[in-house]
């Protein structure tokens, strides 16, 4: 399988995952500050998928999965015994696809684009920090009694929360409100296999 990936951006969380299911991935590097897209060897990104975004997993059959939470899913799925997603028709399965869902529409779609772009000015930004922190108090909450968010253990939405958070450093974002919420990335960040990912795409030594 290939993921085509950006260092730090979304596609980290499915590199994540699939470094913590012990999948194998060949790794393929976009230029996302490029217009349009640039794969490494010079493709447009449009030309592997036509929505020209990462992530975009590409199957060894030749098949093209994209959008992060399929991507997710479809890894965690592929490798069971790793535990990264709870039995498909359990109610933890829905309690998984609730939190993917609250980080893809309310976390992921809130810091970006609106904070990576200046050009829309300070007053967007500032919306944009204070809907944030309406959502870092829900999490805040639930890490007061929960060391991950579905089930106890690390999941695919684990990655993916740890991976849109990771931007707060970026950004510059005091998270010293949301002290569960601290100590919950700083676990994650010291596990092997987000340490390794950090590592591989160039964010950490």
């Amino acid at each position: 399988m290939k993921l085509y990936y950006a260092p730090g951006v979304c596609s980290m969380a499915a590199h994540i995952v699939a470094v913590e299911a012990g999948l194998t991935l060949d790794l393929v590097k976009v230029d996302i500050r490029s217009e349009p897209h640039r794969v490494e060897d010079g493709r447009d990104l449009k030309a592997v998928s036509a929505k020209g975004v990462v992530p975009v997993l590409e199957l060894d059959n030749g098949e093209i999965l994209t959008e992060g939470v399929a991507i997710l899913l479809y890894l965690a799925d592929k490798k069971p015994d790793a535990m990264l997603a709870p039995e498909q028709g359990s109610f933890e399965r829905y309690r998984l696809q609730e939190w993917l869902t609250f980080i893809s529409s309310e976390l992921h779609k809130t810091f970006s684009p609106w904070l990576f772009h200046p050009e829309y000015g300070a007053q967007a930004a500032e919306v944009a920090k204070e809907r944030l922190r309406q959502r870092f108090d829900i999490l805040e909450a639930h890490l007061a009694t929960q060391d991950y968010l579905v089930g106890g253990r690390f999941s695919i939405a684990d990655a993916y929360c740890f991976t849109i958070m990771n931007w707060s450093r970026g950004l510059r974002i005091d998270l010293g409100a949301w002290p569960n919420l601290i100590r919950y990335l700083a676990e994650i960040a010291e596990r092997p296999g987000v340490r390794m990912t950090l590592v591989a795409e160039g964010l950490r030594k």
